[in-house]
């Protein structure tokens, strides 16, 4: 039989030498492989590389020696098996397997536990309140599972234990609280069953957790979308911290309505803490679904695409309030153009103006200086956004107030608090940011529960996880804008779910000058890449097709309008 080449596996890696024509159909088959490559083609070892590799042989022979050619036909073998097992799990006449839990969980519920327990890892991008918590803790009582560690924002470690106790009152939790490890606690000799950390502890347990646990969840693993630091060179502590305990895990759960705020290529990172190697290297990510281009601010080519490929591959699992029959009433988003103090605007313009022709020059600029000025230009002018139109914004929730409304008020910096707690001081706002301790935020919950003021200031990016506000409040202003439509989502999830009986109003104040008006425009461009991924099968109602850095538009825009 005539060959074309040969295949041989060293290690994680597997080497390709083959003719040159056949080299050019193997880069049509695998996107994961340069198009400028030559010679010899290396792809990462994986279940799913071995299946395409087996296929790739079958029509084009390579020759293999023995040890690889055992190697490739386990590694099919095994990919086909499992996805086989994963697709009967998913028919809609499949009854899944009992849980033993105190309130019996949901059949979607059930059956995202037992795809994760027989994949050994799984994302859950489930819509906004359908409970992926429950599916979390349904893994719990598999005895394979335990002991497992549970990650999770600061001010919600306190709700995890509860809905632990909740559904599975026999386990025993505990909550670390210091940042240094100490010795956890004996329940008649034995440690817990399950831990409870916030992010930012993760990093002083790292031996601890690595050696106790045999699972981790990581609640709103959003948190792990950027690898990097700034300069994209060293890991951050958090997410070194969670690869490195995930990596001596034998099942690792995401959880997350948005796991990626800004650009689909966060995924990889997402994803790559869950699974290593499952998008395979970064250059072979980038060139399979980004065009190429090694930068970790990639735009995937064709989100839509990715977003089927994880789901036909069981990366991730994603379920909407409809598809499952708990619609809730309609998110009416209403774009409210505002008004603004042009004082707030003028007092940074020479400082802005500067700023900008920096970021704008063609010349050899030293890169870091651009990127100090972008960053400099990005914060002044929001916050000189903010406190500009601060004033009409207030003005705004006091009619909604006077209306009869109960108002969450969402925010970022603190001036502009200031601005909005002075015009509606007589109103008693509650803070709910990232100041406040989880205990000051718990009592400003209950407050605004037992309607002790009519406004909840929350802070853009610490409301995610918060729950019972739906309890009272169907209004949601958005005093400030965020760069990611994702935050957005998770601030309208706090009174958009389960127990909300009317229909949810998100106004967005928009001033027609400062920062606002380029991030309105980019929150287009992000959206397609978020909704693309996980709802592969839904068209957008807003998509805008901007292009480059949105510091750089957010520059020209500025200068333009002087």
């Amino acid at each position: 039989m005539k060959t074309y080449g040969r295949i041989w596996l060293t290690r994680d890696t597997w080497n390709i030498e083959t003719e040159p024509h056949i080299r050019i159909r193997l880069k049509r088959v695998f996107g994961k492989v340069g198009r400028h490559s030559h010679g010899l083609i290396q792809l990462s070892h994986s279940h799913e590389a071995c299946r395409e590799l087996e296929w790739f042989c079958q029509r084009y022979p390579h020759a293999l020696d023995e040890a690889s050619d055992k190697a490739l036909r386990d590694g099919a073998r095994q990919h086909r098996d499992t996805i086989l097992r994963l697709e009967r799990i998913i028919d809609p006449n499949y009854g899944p397997r009992a849980f033993s839990l105190a309130l019996p969980p949901r059949s979607y519920q059930a059956k995202e536990a037992e795809i994760y327990l027989t994949h050994g890892f799984l994302l859950i991008a489930d819509d906004v309140g359908l409970g992926k918590t429950v599916s979390a803790i349904c893994s719990f009582t598999d005895p394979r599972v335990l002991p497992a560690v549970v990650v999770t924002l600061t001010h919600l470690p306190w709700q995890w234990e509860d809905e632990v106790r909740k559904f599975a009152p026999l386990l025993r939790t505990h909550v670390i609280k210091k940042s240094t490890p100490y010795e956890l606690p004996k329940f008649l000799d034995r440690g817990p069953d399950v831990l409870i950390i916030n992010y930012h502890k993760l990093g002083g347990w790292v031996d601890v957790l690595s050696r106790y646990c045999k699972s981790i969840v990581f609640d709103e693993i959003q948190e792990l979308r950027h690898s990097t630091s700034g300069d994209g060179q060293e890991k951050t502590a958090k997410y070194s911290a969670a690869e490195a305990i995930a990596s001596n895990c034998n099942y690792r759960l995401g959880l997350s309505a948005t796991p990626i705020y800004n650009y689909g290529a966060e995924m990889f990172n997402v994803l790559n803490v869950l699974k290593p190697g499952v998008l395979g290297t970064w250059t072979e990510f980038s060139s399979e679904w980004c065009g190429g281009v090694d930068n970790r601010g990639l735009r995937i080519k064709e989100p839509k695409a990715f977003g089927a490929y994880c789901r036909e591959q069981f990366l991730m699992i994603r379920h909407t309030r409809e598809e499952v029959g708990r619609e809730l009433p309609p998110v009416i988003r209403v774009p409210h153009r505002i008004g603004s103090d042009r004082a707030a605007l003028d007092s940074v313009e020479n400082s802005a103006a500067e700023l900008a022709r920096i970021i704008l020059q063609q010349n050899e600029t030293e890169r870091g200086q651009k990127w100090q000025a972008a960053e400099q230009l990005n914060s002044m002018l929001r916050q000189a956004t903010g406190i500009a139109k601060a004033p009409y914004v207030a003005d705004f929730v006091r009619l909604l107030v006077e209306s009869g409304e109960n108002v969450v008020l969402c925010g970022w910096h603190r001036e502009v608090y200031g601005i909005w707690n002075a015009k509606l001081k007589d109103l008693k706002p509650i803070m709910y940011t990232g100041s406040e301790t989880p205990a000051e935020k718990l009592k400003a919950k209950e407050s605004f529960l037992q309607r002790e003021a009519n406004i909840l200031i929350l802070s853009l990016r610490s409301g995610a996880g918060l729950d019972g506000l739906q309890q009272i409040a169907s209004s949601i202003v958005f005093g400030e804008l965020d760069w990611s439509p994702g935050v957005h989502e998770q601030c309208i999830g706090r009174v958009a779910r389960d127990g909300q009986t009317k229909s949810v109003v998100a106004y967005f104040l928009v001033a027609e000058d400062g920062a606002d008006p380029v991030i309105a425009e980019t929150l287009g461009l992000k959206r397609e890449q978020i909704e693309g991924i996980r709802n592969p099968n839904q068209d957008l109602i807003e998509k805008l097709d901007t292009s480059g850095d949105r510091t750089r538009k957010l520059a020209e825009f500025y200068l333009n309008r002087r």
